[in-house]
């Protein structure tokens, strides 16, 4: 699956998908912010090029029982994750180099210093906490079963 617009539907199937070594990188956008569908075609063909990697286009509006309490303040917001380690969380210049250059570091971390990032600050302690991608789909998927 290298690139999805994520629909509810598809929930239950991600969640079981989703392992501890899976490499996540999801946009969250909003389908009236004109960045964001400036960029989708960038994301697009970065997730082409990384066909191991699940790439989610998320849009805020759609998948607010997902997101629960977390608040898109800027456009394109990208998250990084590898298994349940947030590696990195913000908004992002929406350039296509700029995406791959911040994705090609984090996917050269060894898990030992992914590790030690995840709680070397404030930011990122918080990061592990409020947006880790699988642990907000699980609650959805559990709340729905």
């Amino acid at each position: 699956m290298p690139f999805a617009q994520l629909k509810e539907p598809d929930y239950p199937l991600l969640n079981v998908t989703l392992t501890d070594s899976s490499w996540i990188v999801a946009c969250f956008c909003a389908h009236w912010c004109g960045a964001c569908r400036g960029w989708r075609p960038a994301f697009e063909s970065l997730a082409q090029k990384y066909p191991d990697i699940v790439f989610l286009w998320i849009d805020i509006e759609d998948h607010a029982e997902l997101l629960g309490e977390i608040d898109i303040e800027n456009f394109p917001s990208l998250l990084i994750q590898y298994g349940d380690i947030v590696n990195f969380f913000g908004c992002i210049h929406p350039d296509a180099g700029v995406a791959e250059r911040l994705l090609k570091s984090q996917l050269d971390t060894d898990l030992d210093e992914m590790k030690r990032l995840a709680s070397s600050n404030e930011e990122h302690a918080c990061w592990q906490k409020e947006v880790n991608f699988r642990t907000l789909l699980r609650r959805v998927v559990e709340n729905e079963g």
